[in-house]
């Protein structure tokens, strides 16, 4: 799953250390290696990806873990 491009792919933040950024729920619309952009209710939120898990394609994915460079995920 980390090798996986993440832009265009749903997503739904299930843990996080900022409280507001519980159950966010849209669509990854740019990524970069510590940011998630995710684009819900019209408007897009930066999220540092190490400071949350997320729920994507039903599996459970530690922030920490996908927090490269896409090229870097890809490699491994």
């Amino acid at each position: 799953m980390t090798a996986d491009e993440l832009i265009g792919k749903k997503i739904t933040i299930i843990e996080s250390t900022n409280k507001s950024l519980m159950n966010v729920s849209g669509t990854v619309v740019d990524e970069t290696k510590n940011i998630l952009s995710i684009e819900c209710d019209g408007k897009v939120k930066k999220v540092v990806k190490d400071q949350c898990v997320f729920m994507i394609n039903g599996k459970k994915i530690s922030g920490k873990d996908i927090a490269k460079k896409i090229e870097e995920r890809i490699k491994k």
